[in-house]
């Protein structure tokens, strides 16, 4: 009896491990240590960005708000698209991107914008009424860096909190918000104050008394912030000094910042940006002493409390004292 045919085996093709996209990481970054200078541009004027890209601040941020007419933000969009597309021989300065404000409706088109060119370093976000509208861009931002591929977390935020009375009422609010949403309080690298809206939000008639010193609502603005970004372990940044032409004026400010706590400030004009890069870079006597304090934990690696020349320092003198020596590094190698 004949066997009926068999029929043969189609040898099974080999499973193909799927490939793993990618992720699109940032550039590495400079070195480590506070972000000093941060120079507003115009995002649709290309003679004012070449400027303050080729100047010595640490952030240029391109903006698409206040200084743009409504008609050209369509312009300066597909401007600063160009900018963050663009191949770029050093890492300095970091670029941010000023977006529109929560409330404005253009927020969305922004952010499509910038996310279709290149990584920017972060998204500036203007006239905030509360931690929500943080907490709303923060999860936009996470959708957006998931669908373009791009590492989680890497767009930093920089919130001017207080241009908008709401918003410094709110900021009272940040550390209680934020402290169960890790990832979120990671994402932003910074809190600054702003006078100017708050004060025609107000109707305020000046921000200054005779002596030139800020009025007391505008002083509590500037504590608030002041007090939020510590509390929530972000880089406190000044605001800006609008006198331009005026470097006495500049000086006090930036003397005041760095007393009071402030690591950074921001500025419009590329003729700010040499003494405020002074200003927050540490001294020679400054880095010998956290030179000393390092050391001196160096010695005792377990210890929470150590001498020096007879007084006792905790770990929080230690954290600052690496806080000074990441930015004289960072200064250094900018040299």
């Amino acid at each position: 009896m004949s066997s009926a045919p068999r029929t043969a085996r189609r040898a099974a093709p080999a499973r193909r491990t799927p490939q793993r996209q990618r992720l699109v990481r940032p550039q590495p970054e400079p070195p480590a240590g506070p972000v000093r200078s941060w120079l507003f541009v115009p995002g649709d004027n290309e003679r004012k960005q070449e400027k303050a890209l080729a100047s010595a601040a640490d952030a240029v941020i391109l903006d698409l708000e206040d200084s743009v007419l409504p008609a050209q933000l369509p312009a300066a969009r597909r401007r600063v698209a160009e900018l963050l597309r663009a191949p770029r021989e050093s890492r300095r300065p970091q670029l941010w991107v000023r977006v529109n404000a929560p409330s404005s409706g253009l927020l969305q088109d922004d952010l499509r914008a910038i996310f279709a060119a290149g990584p920017a370093r972060g998204v500036v976000l203007p006239k905030v009424s509360s931690a929500a509208e943080i907490l709303q861009l923060a999860r936009q931002l996470s959708s957006l860096e998931a669908a373009a591929r791009r590492e989680a977390g890497s767009t930093r935020l920089l919130i001017i909190a207080t241009e908008t009375p709401a918003g410094v009422l709110s900021l009272a609010e940040y550390p209680a918000v934020l402290a169960p949403l890790p990832r979120v309080r990671q994402r932003i690298a910074g809190l600054t104050w702003g006078a100017e809206d708050l004060s025609s939000a107000l109707g305020a008639l000046a921000r200054c008394d005779t002596s030139g010193a800020l009025t007391f609502t505008f002083q509590l603005a500037r504590t608030q912030c002041l007090l939020a970004a510590a509390a929530v372990g972000a880089q406190a940044i000044d605001g800006v000094c609008t006198d331009f032409r005026e470097p006495a004026r500049l000086q006090q400010e930036l003397e005041m910042a760095r007393r009071d706590g402030f690591t950074g400030k921001l500025a419009i004009h590329p003729e700010q940006i040499a003494p405020i890069n002074a200003a927050f870079a540490p001294t020679e006597a400054e880095r010998e002493h956290a030179r000393r304090v390092v050391a001196a934990f160096a010695t005792a690696p377990a210890a929470g409390v150590v001498s020096l020349d007879g007084r006792m320092i905790d770990r929080p003198h230690l954290l600052q004292a690496q806080r000074v020596l990441a930015a004289a590094q960072r200064d250094q190698e900018a040299t």
